[in-house]
């Protein structure tokens, strides 16, 4: 597994770079306020990270200009953005000259606990999620949690879905705790050790199953339904979309209906977790019918023939993955 770092600045990432002869930076035009902190004097590519962008046609611009810069094998490609930004310049890495080096600086309390850790890169194919790609360790993610007070407060929320799905699945003391922080105002130094500990599990998970062939699933609770409702957001070219945390989340409390309804759960979960996904300003609600997500679902990577691999929740801190 590849190291996470966590720090307050980036003085520590200025002096890992020092260890890499050459170094290709890769990120959202977004974050270049950051950027330019340690990336004095190294070739950039600047990206637009959106997910309609998140395409093999991006993908190859970045190998293009790889080649065009004459990054050979011992190149280290820095992403330094949010998910898009890490699952694309990842998997350009992955493939270019049969696989380069890569490193994660993630802007996004998303990405800081879930895409930016486990190395899964890919982009997306005809409207569906993350259909083309590779695993592929990056060399270590370097986590800055002060970054995060620049984020709107949508995108801040977004990534507080992923991080309250990491302690549904695995720690249910932090789960409680995040609820409180998630829900007052920015504070980085609360944030901190969340995000440590969120980032632990699942390097954790991905460590003893790298590969996604059985523990690893269990990373993917809320995201059947999560997919399935940016699929069909795209579809049906909704004016205001979800975020993909905000997808996750309705993801989620569909798990728990579920569970509840197959007595997987004890009673009252799904209201306990809607309420507590409304405080921190979550939305829970499904935006249209099961029927209209079918196709989307039963397109998920994580189908094997007429089986789903599905998660569902029996408690806080406590879920398993079965076949429906």
């Amino acid at each position: 597994m590849s190291k996470i770092k966590v720090s307050s600045g980036f003085t520590q990432l200025k002096l890992s770079l020092l260890l890499y002869s050459k170094v290709f930076v890769v990120y959202d035009r977004n974050v270049q306020q950051y950027v330019d902190k340690f990336a004095s004097g190294k070739p950039c590519f600047v990206i637009e990270a959106t997910e309609e962008q998140k395409t093999m046609t991006t993908v190859m611009s970045i190998c293009r200009w790889l080649l065009s810069q004459g990054a050979d094998r011992s190149a280290l490609v820095l992403a330094v953005g949010g998910g898009v930004t890490s699952d694309m310049a990842g998997f350009a890495a992955s493939i270019y000259k049969r696989g380069v080096r890569y490193a994660n600086i993630p802007t996004t309390l998303l990405s800081m606990v879930d895409a930016g850790i486990g190395g899964k890169t890919g982009v997306n194919l005809d409207g569906f999620k993350n259909m083309l790609g590779v695993i592929r360790q990056p060399e270590f993610t370097y986590i800055c949690p002060p970054v995060l007070q620049t984020l709107s407060a949508r995108e801040f929320r977004s990534g507080a879905a992923e991080m309250l799905k990491t302690f549904i699945i695995k720690d249910e003391d932090n789960y409680a705790k995040a609820l409180k922080v998630l829900s007052e105002p920015f504070d980085a130094d609360a944030l901190k050790p969340l995000i440590e500990a969120a980032a632990k599990i699942k390097a954790g998970i991905v460590k003893k199953d790298e590969n996604e062939t059985g523990l690893r699933r269990v990373l993917n609770l809320g995201h059947t339904y999560g997919h399935a409702i940016e699929w069909w957001q795209k579809e049906t070219k909704q004016p205001d979309p979800y975020t993909h945390g905000e997808a996750v989340a309705i993801g989620i409390i569909q798990a728990a209906i579920k569970s509840e309804a197959l007595g997987k759960s004890k009673p009252g979960l799904t209201e306990k977790l809607r309420s507590d996904f409304k405080y921190c300003g979550l939305p829970t609600e499904l935006p249209c019918s099961d029927d209209e997500l079918r196709k989307a679902i039963l397109q998920d990577k994580k189908a094997e023939g007429d089986k789903l691999n599905f998660v569902f929740i029996k408690d806080i801190g406590k879920v398993t993955v079965e076949k429906i």
